[in-house]
């Protein structure tokens, strides 16, 4: 029996969104339904739909919530001892190993197929990275670990990558992804910043191949 909402609705959006991501994490996103996750976070289907239109839309703000629990930028900040390029590249190992969202992030890719979620995802992206990038792009310029002109352009274009090698987004073979991968790899290391080297390559071309497996 579905308890009274006695919450605030704060508190049920959170108790939502753990549901869903140990839901995610346990069955998968595709084998989890809204009436799954109402069932776990202990309140009436109907309920969710006050907070979120579609399960889509559940997962798009529970990776962002993971994000901001979690935020690789805030994590290095810290670190005076680093130059702006040891940041940049100890903030991709970060990323590279924060599993869950990793794991979430990539059963959920095709909610990306949806032009309101995409739409939406760009405009944090721009809205939230875009500086962020901007901040350790400055810093190395200062600290003179990074050289490049195009400051403000590789901030832009920085947040925007991880969609474009997106096979949901940009249909494309797992071969095709990796020509891609090396093609950014190349222009940004022209730019001055080579960054989707090493364990960065590895991790993407991990990546690569269970999206690929996705696709299939």
């Amino acid at each position: 029996m579905a308890r009274p909402m006695k919450k605030t609705p704060e508190e049920w959006k959170k108790e939502i969104l753990d549901a869903a991501e140990l839901l995610f994490l346990s069955k998968g996103y595709e084998e989890t339904s809204v009436s799954d996750i109402m069932q776990k976070a202990g309140g009436a289907k109907g309920l969710f739909y006050r907070f979120f239109e579609s399960k889509e839309e559940t997962a798009h703000a529970l990776g962002d919530r993971m994000f901001l629990e979690n935020n690789p930028f805030d994590a290095v900040r810290g670190h005076s001892e680093w130059n702006g390029l040891r940041k940049i590249r100890e903030l991709l190992a970060q990323n590279q190993a924060d599993g869950k969202r990793n794991e979430i992030n990539i059963q959920v890719e095709g909610i990306l197929k949806d032009p309101r979620i995409l739409a939406a995802a760009v405009a944090a992206n721009r809205r939230v990275l875009a500086p962020l990038w901007r901040e350790l792009l400055e810093e190395g310029i200062r600290d003179g670990s990074i050289h490049t002109e195009y400051v403000k352009e590789l901030s832009e274009l920085l947040p925007l990558l991880n969609f474009w090698f997106l096979p949901s987004v940009f249909p494309a073979s797992a071969e095709e992804i990796r020509h891609k991968y090396r093609f950014a790899a190349e222009l940004l290391s022209a730019a001055g910043l080579p960054i989707l080297e090493g364990e960065t390559a590895a991790f993407a071309e991990d990546v690569i191949e269970r999206l690929s497996r996705r696709e299939e």
